[in-house]
């Protein structure tokens, strides 16, 4: 396999992004209740994205950014990600999440990857204004995988991931893995898992990565 797509909320991360702004802004259980029934399919992931924006609004990006520096990667994730790249594969993170929290897990994991698609919360006169912006709100993660497959086959792609808004890349990979995955996202998932040990397990199996 030459490139692994990773979601983030979820499956590199067991951090939730729009939670963790919504505990700055005292909407958590409205964002967990939005979130927790886009993962499970039961409304379009763009609609739950603004509503969740949306709750949002007014919130200083100071505030923000506390929220951005709480998210981390999950234990091994970090460790992971550089045997990957090291074995010489592409690693990319589709996200619907915020390319500011991502990065700060990244940075804070001393790790980095080749690849970042992800949303940002737009912002005027030090607040963010309840907005998204983004590739990834109407856009779908096959659509950006796809993008990143023009000198790669897709049969030579693994897609990670556990929400309905992964369904698309992980129908489109070479192999779907879920981690952890929502009852809706199971059945298109070749095999589950449901630590970043097993992943790894699982990865040295298929000659990813080196025994």
């Amino acid at each position: 396999m030459e490139l692994v797509a990773f979601d983030f909320d979820g499956t590199l991360s067991d951090s939730e992004m729009t939670v963790l702004l919504g505990e700055q802004r005292s909407v958590a259980d409205e964002m967990a209740t939005i979130t927790e029934r886009a993962m499970n399919d039961e409304i379009g992931y763009a609609t739950s994205l603004r509503e969740r924006a949306a709750l949002l609004d007014g919130l200083p990006l100071t505030a923000a950014q506390r929220a951005f520096e709480a998210v981390a990667l999950r234990p091994g994730a970090g460790d992971l990600i550089d045997a990957l790249r090291d074995a010489g594969v592409h690693v990319a993170i589709l996200t619907g999440g915020f390319e500011r929290g991502v990065q700060a897990a990244l940075d804070r994991a001393n790790t980095t990857v080749d690849t970042v698609v992800a949303n940002r919360l737009p912002a005027e006169n030090g607040a963010l204004t309840g907005d998204v912006a983004g590739p990834l709100i109407e856009g779908t993660k096959d659509e950006a995988l796809d993008d990143l497959t023009h000198s790669v086959e897709p049969t030579t792609t693994i897609a990670v991931g556990d929400g309905a808004n992964d369904l698309p890349m992980l129908e489109y990979a070479g192999l779907a893995v879920g981690y952890e995955p929502k009852p809706a996202v199971e059945p298109a998932c070749d095999v589950t898992v449901t630590a970043m040990d097993e992943l790894a397990e699982l990865l040295t199996e298929r000659n990813v990565l080196d025994a």
